[in-house]
């Protein structure tokens, strides 16, 4: 049956190569289309009975279907890792996702807010402990271009604020120390002082940097709502995602100067052409730029 060879493979990928959650759910749903697609569309009950066709034809059915390039790409790495899996557990002779193409991907540039809206974003007033913890959090997402997951999950103990800097486990577990202004630095010194513990007051506390006014550690959702309500009272009306200000820290870093091995380090990218994507939008800004006030652009 072809659900004993999958639920070794989520096994595996769980328990010898440490996958986060976010990975995991990720494989997981890839693989349910595709094993549903064998089994109930073109019949297969073995995989060492699936070829190369069949897979073309999941393909195939993916792009009628109206996904995008970046989605197929995702299910193709999916298959690909799937089945060399099946090759190392000998539950097959052949590994036929060898030779499937990955579609080219459109290069999407990251939307970023310009410096002007950030500054608009994070004047944020008040006294209350919510409000506090939001100027804090916002601060320092834009300080050092933390992915939100890496932002949440912060613990106290993270914080190196003496010597001006945070330490963070990103993609992969690994660690990575990220400098922090003088600015951010003073929004969560403040936090910390004034907000936190009326926040958390008699629950457990498990050291978590940022939490809900529950005093739970915070969700994703839940600082999605925020970041949501903070664009709003600020007037920013183009489309903003927990992303956004992370793609404005490298932007921002990029456009006055900063070195692009240094960006690759502080965002935690493997791979440098990651990172390259940024050089592209300071180069998109120019062109807009010399468009609207060169007198013969």
């Amino acid at each position: 049956m072809l659900k004993y060879a999958f639920e070794d493979f989520f096994h595996f990928l769980r328990v010898e190569r440490g996958l986060s959650d976010n990975t995991l759910e990720s494989y997981e749903r890839d693989l349910t289309n595709y094993k549903h697609y064998m089994e109930h569309v073109i019949l297969k009950t073995e995989w060492d009975a699936v070829n190369r066709s069949d897979i073309s034809n999941f393909l195939y059915m993916l792009k009628d279907s109206g996904k995008s390039s970046a989605t197929i790409s995702r299910h193709i790495a999916s298959i690909r890792s799937f089945h060399q899996f099946l090759i190392r557990e000998q539950l097959v002779n052949q590994d036929v996702s060898l030779h499937i193409e990955t579609p080219k991907k459109a290069r999407k540039l990251p939307d970023t807010l310009s410096e002007k809206d950030v500054e608009s974003l994070l004047m944020i007033s008040g006294n209350s402990p919510l409000k506090i913890r939001n100027k804090a959090m916002l601060e320092l997402l834009y300080a050092t271009g933390l992915r939100v997951s890496e932002l949440i999950t912060l613990k106290i103990g993270d914080l190196h604020l003496t010597m001006g800097f945070v330490q963070c486990i990103g993609k992969g577990g690994k660690e990575r120390i990220v400098p922090l202004g003088n600015v951010a630095k003073r929004a969560v010194e403040d936090y910390l002082n004034r907000a936190r513990g009326r926040l958390v007051k008699r629950q457990v506390d498990d050291n978590v940097l940022f939490v809900n006014q529950h005093g739970r550690a915070l969700s994703r959702q839940g600082f999605w709502k925020i970041l949501k309500t903070a664009a709003k009272e600020a007037g920013i009306t183009q489309k903003i995602t927990p992303h956004t200000l992370r793609h404005s820290f490298a932007t921002h870093l990029l456009e006055n100067g900063a070195d692009l091995r240094i960006v690759q380090e502080m965002l935690g990218h493997v791979d440098i052409s990651t990172t390259q994507i940024y050089t592209h939008v300071t180069k998109a800004r120019l062109t807009d730029i010399y468009k609207t006030y060169h007198p013969r652009a």
